[in-house]
């Protein structure tokens, strides 16, 4: 179905406009969306290209199919599929910050629980069983602060590769030949 050339381009070769679309989806084609193989196989090859390199999606098909002009309506609907998924993933980022900002004050909350657990541990009691629960209390603490961290560290770098790559699907030049 797809191939890419050393200049960038993504190729996909379709016996009719029919196959880029999902056919369930009841909306014209300027708003339809690309059926799942069609977005898995640009993305793939999208993926694969340098990330500074601009992108060209050639789309050939063998015949028109039921519409006199595909040429009018493919470019807009591939670009605006992926500037929707692009909005999509920008969401994603704002939801998840915006959910590790949350899991920070609990995790705070855990961790000044533990810490002040273990000041009234260390006031009250002596010996090794009181070391063993105070050493227990960091942990604890520590692992409850963790995932926080986790999202603000790592866990929006794909969202954003995701988003960046769906920015150049959706700035890229769309084309289409009928052979």
């Amino acid at each position: 179905m797809a191939a890419t050339n050393s200049k960038g381009a993504i190729e996909l070769r379709l016996i009719d406009s029919a196959q880029l679309f999902n056919n369930l989806d009841p909306f014209p084609f300027r708003e339809r969306d690309l059926s799942a193989e069609a977005e898995q196989y640009i993305v793939e090859w999208a993926e694969e290209l340098p990330k500074k390199q601009p992108i060209e999606i050639l789309v050939h098909l063998q015949s028109p199919g039921s519409v006199p002009d595909p040429s009018a309506y493919i470019p807009d609907a591939i670009k605006g599929w992926f500037r929707a998924k692009e909005r999509e993933q920008a969401r994603a980022i704002r939801e998840l910050f915006r959910d590790g900002r949350l899991a920070f004050l609990i995790g705070l909350a855990g961790l000044s629980l533990c810490m002040a657990l273990i000041w009234l541990l260390t006031q009250a009691f002596e010996g090794p069983f009181t070391r063993v629960i105070q050493e227990s209390l960091v942990i604890v603490g520590w692992v409850v602060i963790w995932r926080p961290a986790e999202m603000f560290l790592y866990d929006w770098l794909p969202l954003l590769r995701r988003k960046t790559l769906f920015r150049r699907l959706a700035d890229s030049a769309v084309s289409v030949r009928i052979d």
